[in-house]
């Protein structure tokens, strides 16, 4: 059998932790560093770049695993190397760390075969959205406002997106819940009437708290209720979606690691706006595939965190209503990588003349957080 033209000759791993700018919990977590798991493939002189947000563990599994499998593989053809990574991981099962590890190496198949072609990665997947003026690009949302923030820094952060032209803002509440309507508040007159204000819970909640604390909530104009109970409840989402005061909606979906689940979510009814994190689940090709069951659902979908990621895929689902501005990986990414694209006025737009995604590692600057 002939050798393909564009036959994968190598992949390649490195992890990196970065420090966070300051302590960070939601309802139901704590960390003091986040974790980047970063792909090279190459093929024909050219290499593609990918990652996903996820432990060192992630990092070996690719070097092991799923690296040895890709190499000699057609570039060109990423479903094959998708379906082959799949059916290798059969016995160590999908969700987690497996499908994280196939996020960073499909993406990094994707930016690939786009640098291949000479072409940046939206236009290979086909633009279906503007960002205004005729111009590719997708709106963003402010993300942050952790737990942890003093209140000082929990308004300085959402009202300087505000102030940048963002027009929708995320905080973290559910660990103290008795805190929580104070801190909404207080966010609130941080940001104006003009911004729409989100919040997320992390699942933290009970279904009688969440009920309870959305009538509040809606008293100071939030529009959207993030996993007000756990995930796995359904049932529960469901609850809330149809009691929760009109002009809330209620989000979830960024622990969806596979399409059968993110298919099961729409079965319950239970989202309004169904989230996906191409970074945990199995990559562009799984988010490309989202995007499509939210076509056919008619479901407003939104991409949860990694933002440059997100950002060219992002571009080509009709879909899509916006993209989470999240402060601890713009922070990395702008750390990391070469390349990023900045919010005009709460729309990120895609260098249209840079191949792929657009991103190089700085491979000096991320030298230091080499794990």
């Amino acid at each position: 059998m002939r050798r393909p033209e564009y036959a994968v000759s190598g992949v390649t791993v490195a992890v990196y932790t970065v420090p966070t700018d300051h302590l960070e919990s939601d309802g139901t977590l704590e960390w003091r560093s986040t974790t980047i798991v970063v792909v090279h493939a190459t093929a024909a002189g050219e290499t593609g770049l990918g990652y996903s947000y996820a432990d060192a563990a992630t990092g070996h599994l690719v070097r092991s695993t799923l690296a040895p499998l890709i190499v000699g593989k057609d570039a060109m053809d990423i479903p094959s190397c998708w379906s082959a990574m799949r059916h290798a991981i059969r016995n160590l099962g999908r969700p987690g760390i497996v499908s994280m590890a196939i996020a960073a190496v499909d993406t990094a198949l994707w930016d690939l075969k786009a640098r291949l072609l000479g072409l940046p990665l939206v236009s290979l997947l086909g633009a279906a959205r503007s960002g205004g003026a005729d111009a590719v690009g997708v709106a963003v949302y402010g993300s942050g406002g952790f737990t942890s923030y003093p209140v000082e820094r929990l308004q300085k952060q959402l009202a300087g997106w505000a102030e940048k032209g963002i027009g929708a803002v995320k905080m973290k509440i559910g660990r103290h819940p008795d805190e929580d309507v104070t801190r909404v508040r207080a966010a609130r007159a941080a940001v104006g009437p003009g911004v729409a204000l989100y919040v997320d819970a992390n699942g933290a909640y009970t279904r009688q708290q969440a009920l309870a604390m959305a009538e509040r909530f809606a008293e100071l104009e939030v529009c959207w209720f993030e996993e007000p109970v756990t995930s796995d409840d359904l049932p529960g989402l469901r609850l809330l979606r149809d009691r929760a005061p009109a002009g809330m909606e209620i989000a979830a979906g960024e622990y969806g690691y596979d399409l059968v689940y993110f298919q099961r979510m729409m079965d319950a009814g239970a989202v309004d706006v169904q989230q996906a994190d191409a970074s945990r689940c199995a990559g562009i090709s799984e988010f490309l595939r989202v995007g499509a069951l939210c076509e056919a659902a008619n479901l407003p979908l939104s991409a949860h965190t990694a933002p440059a990621l997100h950002l060219h895929p992002g571009c080509a689902l009709a879909r899509l209503r916006n993209l989470e501005y999240f402060h601890d990986h713009v922070r990395m990414e702008n750390l990391l990588f070469d390349g990023v694209a900045q919010p005009v006025k709460g729309v990120l737009h895609p260098d249209l003349g840079r191949p792929g995604m657009g991103l190089e590692l700085k491979h000096k600057d991320a030298e230091r957080y080499a794990a």
